[in-house]
């Protein structure tokens, strides 16, 4: 009879090791599952701020582009600017010139002329004088 208790305890033992093992396995596999989760949940949330930040980081790039498209054509706006302005002062130059260059060949035709009639004034007057002279020979 002790045999039969002993056996019968020895099988109480080992059915209980045999619950508690089962216990414990399904204990860690209900851990692993939920820790499976939380690192699929922490994966979501890390690809999720992953593509939050990529749209951020193109709405920046797309910013900075605009921005850099607004300076070239500020700066285009500019050059053309200053070149309309030189285009200007190049034409007020030239008809400047034009007028000075005008006045220049009016001030030398008015030389020209006033040397052309001093020059008939002398010849004409020296003419005079050698026609006085040849009377005042022939009285």
């Amino acid at each position: 009879m002790k045999r039969v208790i002993l056996s019968s305890i020895l099988m109480l033992a080992l059915s209980a090791s045999f619950v508690s093992c089962r216990d414990a396995a399904d204990k860690a596999q209900s851990a692993a599952e939920q820790a499976g989760e939380s690192m699929e949940e922490a994966g979501n949330e890390i690809k999720e701020a992953g593509e939050k930040v990529g749209e951020e980081m193109k709405e920046m790039g797309e910013e900075a582009a605009d921005k850099v498209n607004e300076a070239g054509e500020d700066i285009k706006e500019a050059g053309d600017d200053a070149l309309n302005k030189a285009k200007e002062a190049g034409e007020d130059i030239k008809e400047a010139g034009g007028e000075a260059l005008d006045k220049a060949k009016a001030t030398g035709e008015d030389i020209k002329e006033g040397a052309k009639n001093a020059a008939g004034d002398v010849k004409n007057a020296a003419n005079k004088a050698a026609d006085e002279a040849k009377d005042a020979l022939n009285k």
